[in-house]
Parts: structure tokens; sequence; C-alpha cells
């Protein structure tokens, strides 16, 4: 006798969903407004400042490549950053973007952010 092997039918992995897009942690922008609230805070508050966090950075994002590709680059650059934070308002002759890094970001950050002259002629971050 012949021992016949059965079929098994191959599963199709044609997934409907799309694919999603990255997205900031819940708990990072719930550690944040927590920072800066300093009050409790209601469970619907926080999905409304998840919501409009998430509109924020998508017009934030898009903002940064219109600059970019107005400029005929693939690439956005800091002076596109400065440029859009120029345009809300954040940064001005008064408070240049150098002062506001200064102000609201660790050492840790100011010092890749801001270039500092060290002994031996040397800049750090280099460029």
């Amino acid at each position: 006798q012949l021992v016949q092997s059965k079929t098994v039918p191959k599963r199709l992995r044609t997934s409907q969903r799309k694919p999603r897009e990255p997205q900031i942690p819940r708990s990072l922008i719930k550690e944040i407004f927590r920072h800066f609230v300093k009050m409790p805070v209601a469970r619907d508050a926080f999905k409304i400042v998840e919501k409009c966090s998430e509109r924020y950075f998508k017009q934030l994002s898009d903002d940064l490549e219109a600059y970019a590709h107005h400029a005929g680059r693939k690439t956005v650059e800091a002076a596109d950053l400065e440029v859009l934070m120029r345009r809300q308002g954040l940064v001005t002759d008064k408070m240049p973007l150098n002062v506001l890094i200064e102000n609201h970001l660790p050492l840790e950050y100011r010092k890749l952010l801001i270039p500092v002259a060290v002994s031996g002629n040397k800049v750090i971050p280099s460029k």
C-alpha cells in the first residue's frame, strides 16, 4: 500500500491592515505632561494630550519636509528646524536657538547641540 500524504493548504498572509507609523510612547508623553502640569490630570485629558501631540509632531515633520524639499534637499537640516521655530515665534532676535537649548535641555544634550571650544584648539561636536 502506498501512503499518500495529505496536502495542507497554505495560509495566505495578505493582511488588510495598513502599516503603522511610528508613534511616541504614551508613557513618555504622560511623563513630560506630568512634569509640566504638576497637578492631577484625568485619564480622558491624557488621551486628548496624546492626540494633540501626535498631530503637532505630524504637522512639524510635514513642515520640515516641505522646507527641505523647497531647498532642493532630501535631508532635513538644523537650519530648517531653526526656520520653523522662527516662524512659530519660539526663536527671535532676542531669544536665539542656543539660549532655548541652554534653558530647556539637560547638559548632555547641550553638549551635543552647541559647539564648545576645548583645549588643543578643538571644537566639540565637530562638524
